[in-house]
């Protein structure tokens, strides 16, 4: 299979054209084609000489995702499940909100971060994305707004799809480079959010990079006990490991980080949780955010959707403890809302199929 040519940056892509004996310029044309004109062809990059087209074609391709399902919610939500050259599938969604259109993007087959709630652990980690195809499902949601002819585009991006994304750090990292380079996509490193379950040497090696994009963690629990029973990452690196390392990001950045919070029905959703969660970010709380997450129940997992009233409370209290936080919206209901659920749904039927198949 050929590698993506979606998961070169425009300094790798320059580096290889000019090894290969074209010019410097190349690099500019080939990259407007793929990111201003976004075409889907090599033929079509129309000031290539044919060389150059030539050599492109025997090394990359530019489309290797192809679309599988496509559900749309009432909302305007859209989710899309992807299969993959090696015939793997994963999950991108796009959401509207009265700021633009954000798409949510995957980073791995699968996730072995195994948090006890979270329907994209249900099946394990496969492989890594490459670079390419985390690019490549922004631009796949990119040309599907383009053939409404709306003159719509992308223009926020979180990387909370399936997988850890600290988990598949290099590969992340070129992405986000992509996407944010002006020359191409352009999307503004304020726009784009990339969350993690706490790897923590990656918190210091993303503080350490240099660049303007936000940062969630998933905490979803204020005390070790908790966290260690729904978040089975809270073992290798507990509070007393993540919480430092969430010190060094705000002082290396001077970003504010959101802290991710879902909500489950008697086990985390309590007013002392509530009280526990403002001990733990008092004193980062002038760089913090608290998003509370209402939550989509998993058909596997044995958790119910906090009550109405055990949020407001939970959110109060925050508030009232001078935690600045809200409730996020949601989005997709009617569509397989939790993440993972659309791929899992899809893998069982196709077991089903084939199980189906075999003679007796």
């Amino acid at each position: 299979m050929k590698q993506s040519i979606y998961g070169l940056t425009f300094e790798q892509l320059t580096d290889w054209l000019t090894k290969h004996g074209e010019k410097k310029f190349r690099s500019k044309q080939v990259w407007d084609w793929l990111y201003q004109k976004r075409v889907r062809e090599f033929s079509d990059m129309k000031n290539l000489n044919q060389s150059c087209i030539d050599l492109l074609e025997a090394n990359f391709s530019i489309e290797t995702l192809s679309e599988e399902i496509k559900q749309e919610s009432k909302d305007g939500t859209i989710k899309f499940l992807f299969k993959l050259q090696d015939g793997n599938v994963i999950e991108t969604v796009l959401m509207r909100f009265n700021y633009g259109l954000s798409v949510c993007v995957t980073t791995q087959v699968g996730c072995n971060i195994g948090c006890s709630f979270c329907a994209s652990g249900i099946l394990k980690k496969d492989r890594d994305l490459t670079g390419g195809e985390i690019v490549e499902q922004i631009m796949q949601v990119q040309q599907h707004l383009d053939a409404q002819g709306k003159d719509e585009r992308v223009s926020h991006i979180v990387v909370m799809g399936i997988g850890e994304p600290f988990d598949n750090y290099d590969n992340m990292i070129d992405f986000l480079r992509v996407v944010n380079d002006q020359k191409g996509l352009s999307i503004g490193a304020r726009h784009i959010t990339v969350s993690t379950s706490g790897i923590v040497p990656k918190i210091y090696d993303f503080a350490d990079e240099g660049i303007q994009i936000n940062l969630a963690l998933s905490i979803h629990a204020p005390n070790n006990e908790l966290r260690s029973r729904i978040m089975k990452i809270n073992k290798a690196y507990p509070l007393e490991k993540l919480m430092p390392a969430i010190d060094y990001y705000l002082e290396k950045t001077n970003r504010r980080i959101t802290f991710e919070y879902i909500l489950l029905k008697d086990v985390n959703d309590h007013k002392k949780e509530a009280e526990q969660l403002a001990d733990l970010l008092k004193d980062k709380r002038h760089l913090s955010y608290v998003n509370l997450i209402p939550y989509n129940p998993v058909a596997d997992h044995p958790y119910d959707r906090s009550e109405k009233q055990a949020i407001l409370t939970f959110y109060q209290t925050l508030m009232d403890r001078g935690i600045n936080c809200g409730v996020r919206t949601e989005h997709g209901t009617d569509i397989d809302a939790a993440c993972g659920q659309l791929r899992s749904k899809q893998i069982e039927k196709e077991k089903a199929r084939k199980k189906n198949k075999q003679p007796n």
